[in-house]
Parts: C-alpha cells; structure tokens; sequence
C-alpha cells in the first residue's frame, strides 16, 4: 500500500474532523474488494426492533483483523491515533476491538439510516470516536449524506472518496436516503475506559 501522507485533517463543523485522501484510490479499490469479498446481511438495530425498515435500510459486511485486512487495521489505527492527539484527547485503547463495518446502501431498496448514536451495546467497552471512510465515487449515487446533528446545526460530511470523517460517538448523525445508485463505507469504532 502507498505511503501513509493525507491531507492534514482539519474541523469541519462542531467536532466533525475531515482527513481528506487519508485513502488512495487504490487503497479503497482494496477496501472494496475485501467488503464485496464477505456476505452480506440486512443490518440489525441492537436496542430495539425495526421489521418495516423506518429506521435503518443498509446491507452490512463485518471485517474481521488479520490476513487481508492487517494493513487496514494498522492504518485506521494509525489515524485515530493521530486524530485523538490532535484533537479529541479521550483515554483509547490503541487497538480497534471491534470488526470494521463495510456497509451498503442500495436506492432499490430505499437506503438509509436515520437520527442514531452509536452507543455499542454489543461491547462492554465505551465507544469514544466514529470513523467512517468514504469508498464510492460521489458521483455513483444521489442523496446518501452522512449528516451530524450539533444542535442548531446539520453538518453534511464531505464526499470525497477516501476521506476520513471522524466524530465523537455521542453526536447524533445520519444517513438520508439514496434516491439513485450505491453508496458503500467503512466504519469503525473506537473504544476506552468509560468517560468520568
């Protein structure tokens, strides 16, 4: 894989943190491949039924660490490490401990996820940091934002493939329905000693 040299990330809106290319094209074309590699399923709300889909629409991957996928565990790793020195400070675990989520949402099937945090409650550790990576092409599918809620303010995230977008898992976000095309993503969860 090429050598680890992004954009500097900066704020965007609240703490919303955007690192542009921290992904080359031919690091996402590998992070496609990997998720297009797995099964999929019909993701599932943790807390809470959701049998007509008014809450979240999305095909899910999960991506465990080794072979493959080292790299892109020691990457990701290696962002959050720096984005948490740079700006949020939280107490992490230098290790990601939960699988990487390689989502899809498909405009035949309507898409989408609404007003949510990602509380995890299907670990026992505190999520702290949300990363998600943008993998497809802007121009591949309409609607589809990642937005995040900071009170008076909706923020969308940028579109750029291989952009990084990080943010505290606490902020309430969500994903708008796709109208045309496919969107995929990567997401993933940094965890550490509960907040005092």
């Amino acid at each position: 894989m090429s050598a680890f040299n992004p954009t500097f990330p900066r704020p965007m809106g609240g703490p919303l943190i955007v690192w542009e290319g921290a992904f080359s094209p031919a690091e996402v074309d590998s992070i496609i491949a990997l998720g297009d590699g797995l099964p999929r399923e019909q993701a599932q709300l943790v807390l809470g039924d959701d049998p007509m889909g008014k809450k979240r629409v999305t095909d899910v991957s999960w991506l465990a660490r080794g072979g493959e996928s080292q790299w892109l565990f020691a990457r990701l790793e290696q962002i959050v490490q720096q984005l948490n020195g740079l700006y949020y400070k939280y107490s992490i675990y230098k290790e990601l401990r939960e699988k990487l989520q390689y989502t899809v949402y498909e405009s035949s099937r309507g898409g989408h996820y609404n007003w949510h945090v990602d509380h995890g409650a299907r670990t026992p550790d505190a999520r702290k940091l949300s990363i998600s990576v943008q993998l497809s092409d802007p121009s591949a599918y309409q609607g589809c934002d990642l937005e995040l809620n900071f009170g008076d303010d909706i923020v969308p995230a940028p579109r750029a493939r291989g952009t990084v977008v990080a943010f505290s898992s606490y902020v309430l976000h969500r994903v708008t329905p796709i109208t045309a095309g496919q969107r995929k993503s990567l997401v993933a969860w940094v965890s550490g000693p509960e907040f005092q």
